[in-house]
């Protein structure tokens, strides 16, 4: 079974996620029931609406599941090194010299607009077992782009 790296912090939102969703469980089910008093279950919107949604909630917390069993979780503060690795917080340098900052995060962590990206994504798999003064380049879609590994912490 494959571990999937994260963050204490994305294992704690995912198993807030998974409260939530066991907590909906009985409305569902209440829903349902409410629903099929209703009559005739052929034409009843709320009781396929129901059904439908239970089914939703109950993929999600499969998947939930899966993943917080498989969790590594990896506080980046007890790692160190001169390579890019999961955890680590790199500044680059743009073509134009200017910096931008990212942490590589695990999948269900990633945000690029706050400056998280996953250790799966084009940039992050070119970043990973880089060392400071090292080039990268990644294809996105809007072309090539090239950077230069500026600083790695692991804050």
């Amino acid at each position: 079974m494959e571990k999937v790296p994260m963050l204490a912090e994305g294992y704690e939102r995912l198993t807030a996620d998974l409260k939530a969703l066991r907590a909906e469980r009985p409305k569902i089910v209440d829903a349902i029931e409410e629903a099929r008093a209703h009559g005739d279950l052929s034409e009843n919107a709320e009781y396929h609406a129901a059904k439908e949604r239970q089914g939703q909630v109950e993929a999600q917390i499969a998947e939930i599941e899966d993943r917080v069993t498989r969790a590594q979780i990896i506080d980046p503060q007890t790692l160190s090194g001169d390579k890019v690795v999961f955890g680590a917080t790199v500044t680059l340098l743009d073509e134009d010299d200017k910096p931008v900052k990212y942490q590589i995060v695990g999948q269900t962590e990633a945000d690029a607009k706050s400056g998280r990206i996953s250790y799966s994504s084009p940039l992050g798999r070119a970043l990973i077992g880089k060392k400071v003064g090292e080039e990268v380049e990644v294809t996105v879609p809007s072309g090539d782009k090239f950077y230069l590994v500026d600083k790695i912490e692991f804050i």
